[in-house]
C-alpha cells in the first residue's frame, strides 16, 4: 500500500492527462467480474499490467449464498442481465482472504468493494478493510434497510450523503480512499455525486448495473434469471455503454475537474475507452467484455485493448485488433429439447434422454434449464440421443427427475474444453456416483487412440448379473467395466483398482467423482508410482455462468468453465494443494 493522500494524486486528472498527453489509459477491473475470487485476482495481479486497479466483488458483514442460477443471461451479443444478488464470502473470511494476498505482495491497486443495508454495516466494513485496501468502493446500489427508507441508498442525495459522512465520522483515520459507486437508475446522478463529494468522498464509481428489468428466453417467453423479482435482473455489457458515458459526463459536470471518477459500464473496444476518458473519466473499468473472451486470452485482449485505444488517442483510428479475442456470437443460448425417455436407476438416480445431439468431448459440459425452477451444469454421457445421468441432491434434481417424457427442458452449453490425454499404452479410469457420466466420451476418445482400457465404478446401488450399472453396456464396448457397489463401504471401489496400475511406466489415470473420492484415488494412484502428469481429474467445481464471469469454477488460476474441468495432479499439487 502506497498511502492513501499519494493514491489520490494518482488517480486526479488521470485521465485528462491521458487525452492531453497521450499516455496509456489507466483500467480497473470491475466489481463481481473477473477478479473475484483471491485466486483471480493474483492471476490478474500477474500476467495483466494493464489493470492499474483491482477490484473485489461486493462483501457484506455476513456471508451471502446469492440467488439461485440463472443468475446471468445473454440477451444480445455482449449485452448481459444479471441477478447474482451479492453472492459473498462474508466480511471476516474475506478479510483474512485480503491479508493474505497482501502479505504476498500486490503489485495493482486494491479497490475493496463493500455492501450494506445500513450505515451501521458500511462502519463495520470499513474499519475491517481501510488498512488492506487502498480504495473502498461503497457499493451504493443496496437497498436501505433503516426505517423509513426503502430506495436504494444512491437512490436520495441526502441518504447518500448520510452514509458517507457516517463513515467519515466513525473512520477519521481512514487509510483507504472512500469511492461510492452510483447508480445510474435516478433522475439526477449529477445530484447524488455531489452529494456524496460535499459529504467527504474521495472519487467515484460509476455506473452500477441499470435496470432491473425482465429478461425472457426467446423459444419459452419465461423469464431466465431466479429471483424474488420474478425474474427481474440488471443489464451490463454492451446495451449500457451510452447510458454510462451519459452518467459519468453528468458526474463530471457536477462535480468539477478535481474529482477522480472510475467510469464503467459496456466497455469492450479501444474506442470505447477513449470514449468513457473524453466523457470525464480519470479510469476507465471494463467487466462484462471479459465473459466473451477465454481466460487463456485475457491478458492478449487487454494488451490490444490499450494499443488501440492509443492508437485512436495519436489520432488514428480504430484498429480493432482486440475484436480477434472477442467472441462474437451469443455464449449463452438456450436450446429447446423434450424428454423422450427417463429410466430410474434407482430410488435417487436417473438416466434422462432427451430429443437431438450434441457432439461433445470428455471435460465438456452443459446446464440443464427448468423456467421458474433453475438451471444446473451437467456433463453429458451420451451425444446422440443426448443422455444424462442425473441423481437426486436437491431442489432441481427434485424437478429433473419429476418430468414426464414429453416435457420440455432447455440447454446451454457446451462449456469446458477437451481432456488432453497423455499418450499412454493404458488407461485405467474410475468414477464414483454420477461420475459415469463423464466415462463414455473419454473413453472413446481413447479406444480411437488404441489404448487398453480399464474402467471401474463405483455405485451406491446394489447390481449383479439382473441389474447392470449404468451405462455399463454402453463402456463395455471401450474395454473392461467392473462395477462394485459400496455395500456400506464409502468408496469401496478404490479397494479393486490398484491391480489395474501396473505396468506403472505406460498406464494413465482418469478419476470423476466427488472431490474426496478423486484424492483418494489420486494418492492410491500415486502410491502405484503412477506419474503426476498421468493422474486426471475431473474438478467439476461449482459453476453458476460456464463463460468466465463469476469466477465460481476457479481451480488454482484457471477457471474450468473454460479450460475443461481435467486437471492433472501435479497442476493441483502446484497451484491447489487444498483440492487433494
Amino acid at each position: 500500500m502506497i498511502g492513501a493522500q499519494h493514491v489520490l494524486s494518482i488517480l486526479r486528472h488521470a485521465g485528462k492527462k491521458t487525452l492531453e498527453h497521450k499516455r496509456t489509459p489507466m483500467l480497473a477491473t470491475v466489481s463481481g467480474v473477473v477478479t473475484t475470487k483471491p485466486a483471480l485476482i493474483a492471476y490478474v495481479d500477474r500476467t495483466i499490467p494493464q489493470f492499474e486497479i483491482i477490484t473485489t466483488k461486493s462483501f457484506q458483514v455476513k456471508y451471502n449464498p446469492g440467488n439461485r442460477e440463472p443468475i446471468i443471461c445473454e440477451m444480445e451479443i455482449g449485452s448481459f442481465g444479471n441477478s447474482v444478488g451479492l453472492r459473498n464470502c462474508g466480511m471476516d473470511e474475506a478479510l483474512d482472504e485480503i491479508t493474505l494476498l497482501r502479505k504476498k505482495g500486490i503489485r495493482a491497486l486494491l479497490n475493496v468493494s463493500i455492501s450494506g443495508s445500513s450505515a451501521e454495516d458500511f462502519i463495520l466494513l470499513a474499519i475491517a478493510f481501510h488498512e488492506v485496501a487502498d480504495i473502498l468502493e461503497l457499493n451504493f446500489s443496496c437497498p436501505h434497510a433503516a426505517a423509513g427508507y426503502g430506495s436504494s441508498i444512491g437512490c436520495d442525495p441526502s441518504i447518500t450523503a448520510m452514509y458517507v459522512k457516517a463513515i467519515k465520522e466513525a473512520l477519521p483515520a481512514c487509510k483507504a480512499l472512500i469511492f461510492p459507486k452510483l447508480t445510474p437508475n435516478v433522475d439526477d446522478i449529477g445530484l447524488i455525486a455531489r452529494s456524496a463529494i460535499e459529504a467527504g468522498a474521495d472519487g467515484l464509481v460509476a455506473i452500477n448495473t441499470v435496470g432491473p428489468v425482465i429478461h425472457k428466453e426467446h423459444h419459452s417467453g419465461k423469464p431466465i434469471l431466479q429471483n424474488a423479482l420474478g425474474g427481474k435482473g440488471g443489464k451490463s455489457g454492451r446495451w449500457v455503454l451510452q447510458d454510462a458515458l451519459r452518467s459519468v459526463a453528468r458526474i463530471r459536470e457536477a462535480v468539477g475537474p478535481d474529482i477522480p471518477i472510475i467510469g464503467m459500464g459496456g466497455v469492450s473496444t479501444g474506442s470505447d475507452i477513449v470514449a468513457m476518458l473524453e466523457h470525464g473519466a480519470d479510469v476507465v473499468g471494463i467487466g462484462s467484455a471479459f465473459g466473451k473472451v477465454m481466460q487463456k486470452h485475457w491478458a492478449d485482449y487487454t494488451a490490444d485493448l490499450v494499443d488501440d485505444a492509443q492508437h485512436i488517442l495519436n489520432g488514428g483510428t480504430d484498429p480493432q485488433n482486440a475484436s480477434n479475442w472477442y467472441n462474437a456470437t451469443l455464449s449463452m443460448s438456450y436450446e429447446p429439447h423434450k424428454v423422450i425417455d427417463m429410466v430410474m436407476h434407482d430410488n435417487d438416480t436417473a438416466i434422462i434422454t432427451l430429443d437431438g445431439a450434441k457432439p461433445f468431448e470428455a471435460g465438456q459440459f452443459v446446464f440443464l434449464w427448468i423456467p421458474g425452477v433453475g438451471e444446473k451444469p451437467f456433463s453429458i454421457a451420451i451425444d446422440d440421443p443426448l443422455t444424462f445421468v442425473v441423481k437426486r441432491k436437491g431442489a432441481f434434481t427434485d424437478a429433473l427427475l419429476d418430468l414426464k417424457t414429453g416435457d420440455d427442458i432447455y440447454v446451454r452449453g457446451l462449456y469446458g474444453a477437451a481432456v488432453e490425454t497423455p499418450v499412454t499404452k493404458h488407461a485405467v479410469l474410475i468414477a464414483g456416483g454420477t461420475g459415469v457420466a463423464v466415462l463414455p466420451a473419454l473413453a472413446r476418445s481413447l479406444y480411437e487412440k488404441k489404448t487398453d482400457i480399464d474402467m471401474f465404478i463405483g455405485t451406491s446401488a446394489i447390481v449383479g448379473e439382473e441389474k447392470k450399472g449404468i451405462l455399463e453396456e454402453h463402456l463395455e464396448h471401450y474395454g473392461t467395466v467392473t462395477v462394485i457397489a459400496d455395500d456400506g463401504i464409502v468408496a469401496r471401489v478404490l479397494q479393486h483398482v490398484s491391480l489395474s496400475f501396473k505396468p506403472i511406466d505406460s498406464t494413465a489415470v482418469y478419476i470423476v467423482g466427488p472431490e474426496k473420492f478423486m484424492a483418494k484415488a489420486a494418492h492410491l494412484a500415486r502410491k502405484a508410482g503412477i506419474g503426476e502428469k498421468n493422474i486426471l481429474l475431473s474438478m467439476e467445481l461449482s459453476t453458476m455462468c460456464g463463460i468466465g464471469m463469476c469466477g465460481e469454477c476457479v481451480c488454482g488460476e484457471r477457471l474450468t468453465c473454460q479450460w475443461g474441468t481435467f486437471v492433472s495432479y501435479d497442476y493441483l499439487e502446484r497451484e491447489a494443494p487444498h483440492l487433494l
